[in-house]
């Protein structure tokens, strides 16, 4: 069986301050996530997020379902429950202004390089990706 999905990838940094990290790092930790949070990412179309770190710089990816519209369910997101007191809690760990949206905050990473790539998409469009189960 194949399964389609669309993969975005975004980058954010951090302060540099290593107190405040560890403390990011703990609110996202297994089972530290608010389920507000999860529960609303599946309902607008995310399947799975991953969040990496280097240093002071945040490397998500995100994958969708392949109908998923960027900015029309990161619009729908910002509006659920517990999203906008989630949103302005990790603020003070990001280089960013407290009232900056998501998507004011991640910022969309182009991809340079896939193996066997088939076609040519943008960061903003998401990756067409396709695997066999």
């Amino acid at each position: 069986m194949k399964v389609v999905f669309k993969r975005y990838c975004k980058c954010m940094e951090l302060k540099d301050d290593q107190v405040l990290i560890r403390e990011y790092k703990k609110l996202h930790a297994m089972g530290a996530g608010w389920p507000e949070i999860t529960t609303g990412m599946k309902k607008i179309g995310i399947i799975d997020m991953e969040i990496y770190i280097s240093g002071t710089t945040l490397f998500m990816i995100m994958d969708t379902k392949a109908d998923f519209n960027h900015d029309k369910a990161m619009a729908e997101l910002a509006t659920l429950p517990r999203q906008a007191e989630w949103e302005f809690l990790v603020s003070r760990f990001q280089k960013t202004h407290s009232n900056a949206t998501a998507g004011e905050k991640w910022q969309m990473v182009e991809r340079i390089y896939k193996m066997d790539q088939k076609q040519e998409r943008s960061p903003e469009d998401g990756y067409i990706e396709e695997i066999e189960c």
